[in-house]
């Protein structure tokens, strides 16, 4: 009787095979920017049942809000939604035929850290001067 052997299947590669690059990064943080969108939105709809249960409870989560602390989740949920939105952006791009040749590729996803970056600090000038 003949031993049955599975069949020479090329193993799927994996992270320890491939070199990191920044398109393969910035996949990875467009996954992990939109799962911690959750954790965001959640705050955004405990900030508003606060806000519709009276002042004291409003008073408290402002009072969290405008903590340091509260302003550092603030702030990292204000560049976690614009890289999202940025990668977003990048996608649409592909989605339209362009940007496919590799220094292309590169570049769209280095811009798009800086770009986040920079409306991040623009959005909280804006808001800490009015």
């Amino acid at each position: 009787m003949a031993e049955s052997r599975p069949a020479a299947r090329p193993l799927s590669p994996h992270l320890q095979i491939y070199r990191w690059s920044w398109t393969m990064a910035m996949s990875i943080a467009h996954r992990a920017t939109g799962s911690a969108l959750y954790g965001g939105t959640l705050l955004i709809a405990l900030w508003l049942i606060a806000a519709a249960s009276g002042p004291a409870a409003y008073e408290t989560a402002q009072w969290i809000a405008g903590s340091f602390l509260g302003r550092l989740v603030l702030f990292g949920y204000t560049f976690v939604l614009l890289h999202h939105m940025v990668g977003g952006l990048r996608h649409f791009v592909w989605d339209l035929g362009l940007g496919f040749d590799p220094q292309t590729r590169t570049n769209l996803a280095k811009y798009s850290v800086v770009v986040s970056g920079g409306l991040t600090v623009l959005v909280w000038i804006i808001a800490l001067t009015r």
